[in-house]
């Protein structure tokens, strides 16, 4: 375990991500000094961050030796059982901005953490999960690619590869959504939490399909209701897309499908709409007569996502489906006419390297779908991947630079560029997740989620709807993630939405 100590309770979110990302397979814990936590704690600090006045010190420890120490050791500092490995003050260059102060911090870390494990980080000391939204900002104020990417490795020690990738893709984006009616317009999201399945590695909110068959009926009467609200306030609105997600849409039956699109096409006006997405997501959930339903009502958008295209690492997860059903279900969707299908992938899965990760990039360039989602896997603390690590450690997960350039290098040789980008805390390799689309076959959604430009009213259990205030500002709200309570309190979350959305 590492152990942070402040001295004043500034910043340490931040410091907490920065510390996991140089060491990923410890547990990191920060604390305030003299607090109950930390006098309660057997470890030993390891590192010490000191605000002072108009300047911050940082100091790095480790448990002493007992053995004699030789020059230069036996110079160094000992204290209460420990030894200083490393220390350095720095004065502020504005004390009273609270965003320089944060960075100039978080360079002086990163610093002390790279030169400690002999480590570089591609996204330097940029902890954000949208470091493609400052880029953005940075070119609608005029900034040429060439001032933002120095920005970005001078200000957050960026890698030049990172910065150039975030650039390019802010420039896409951009782009992209020239259409986009950011002041009169609005996205959907309608979240379906049933799979057929939990996967290892899941932290999203979903529930077994199995277990809860008799009361779709009710989920799908307390989204109508929601619709209902939607229709109500937004009637005078552009809705530009639209995005069903999970969980797994396609857990639904055919019936149940159509019942919730037609309620979607019946209540709103699409007649502008750009994208309507639906998820098939898990292949072991596709059918024909679904694909007919989705197709049947202008969904435009669809995913068949393997995560992997190793069928022992489909068995490790969770799947419960084969690398033959994955193709089974593409070409079915394209036999159904779907002309934008995306795949997602995740680097960084139990036991896959390269080798694995080549296997699935030439299985897809096969299939040749025409968006491609590249995720570095993400440890998340509500998953059984947790678990998993705890039982089996995290030397099996292992994303690298070499397996995200082939997959890179796959994407751009079916002729697909970079269109966005985010990041997650505790990401394998301290990477990434990039969409990649061929020409017109950008994922809308996905851009407007992460770039927080236009307002996304979302609806379903465990979903947070988002608002764009005049003044640039986010607000949100969410439902509750039980399907039970969303269902029985559908009357509360209908009203918080209506709160968010006031005029």
């Amino acid at each position: 375990m590492i152990i942070v100590v402040l001295n004043e309770d500034k910043y340490a979110y931040d410091i907490h991500s920065l510390v996991k990302a140089f060491y990923p397979q410890q547990e990191v814990k920060v604390f305030v000094e003299g607090t109950k936590e930390l006098r309660s704690d057997p470890g030993l600090p390891a590192f010490f961050v000191l605000f002072e006045k108009e300047a911050i010190r940082v100091k790095a420890w480790q448990e002493a030796e007992s053995q004699e120490k030789t020059e230069p050791e036996a110079d160094r500092e000992q204290k209460d059982g420990r030894q200083l490995l490393w220390e350095e003050q720095i004065f502020l260059s504005c004390p009273q901005d609270r965003i320089a102060v944060k960075n100039e911090l978080k360079r002086l870390l990163y610093k002390m953490l790279s030169e400690l494990t002999q480590k570089e980080l591609p996204w330097g000391a940029l902890t954000g999960i949208r470091p493609v939204k400052m880029a953005m900002q940075l070119l609608e104020q005029g900034q040429t690619e060439e001032q933002i990417r120095r920005f970005m490795r001078e200000n957050y020690l960026v890698s030049e590869q990172k910065a150039a990738l975030s650039t390019e893709i802010a420039r896409r984006e951009r782009r992209i959504l020239s259409d986009i009616h950011y002041e009169n317009g609005y996205s959907l999201y309608v979240g379906i939490p049933f799979c057929p399945t939990t996967c290892l590695y899941c932290s999203f909110t979903s529930f077994p399909i199995s277990a809860w068959k008799k009361r779709v009926s009710e989920y799908l009467d307390a989204l109508e209701t929601e619709l209902d609200f939607v229709r109500e306030t937004f009637s005078h609105k552009i809705l530009d897309s639209v995005y069903i997600g999970g969980g797994t849409p396609t857990t639904l039956e055919p019936e149940e499908l159509d019942r919730l699109l037609s309620a979607i096409c019946g209540k709103l006006n699409l007649t502008d709409t750009l994208e309507f997405t639906v998820e098939a997501g898990r292949a072991d959930s596709i059918t024909r007569e679904k694909l007919k339903v989705l197709k049947k009502h202008g969904v435009s958008r669809i995913s068949v996502n393997p995560q992997t295209m190793n069928q022992r690492t489909l068995d490790l997860i969770g799947r419960r489906h084969t690398v033959e059903q994955v193709r089974e279900a593409f070409l079915l969707a394209r036999e159904e006419g779907f002309d934008n299908i995306n795949m997602d992938l995740i680097l960084g899965l139990p036991g896959e390297g390269i080798e694995e990760v080549s296997h699935t990039m030439e299985q897809v360039r096969a299939l040749g779908p025409d968006n491609l989602t590249v995720h570095s896997l993400a440890i998340k603390r509500a998953s059984r991947l947790s678990q998993w690590i705890l039982e089996n450690g995290q030397a099996d997960l292992n994303n690298t630079d070499a397996t995200m350039a082939l997959a890179e290098k796959t994407a751009r040789g079916m002729g697909m560029s970079p269109y966005y980008l985010y990041r997650q805390k505790n990401m394998s390799g301290n990477f990434e997740n990039v969409g990649y689309a061929a020409p017109g076959k950008a994922g809308i959604y996905n851009i407007l989620i992460m770039e927080e430009k236009e307002d996304i009213v979302a609806l379903g259990a465990g979903v947070i709807s988002k608002r764009v205030c005049p003044d640039g500002r986010i607000e949100r709200c969410d439902s509750v993630k039980e399907v039970a309570q969303y269902i029985e309190r559908i009357g509360e979350m209908i009203e918080r939405k209506r709160v968010l959305f006031r005029d």
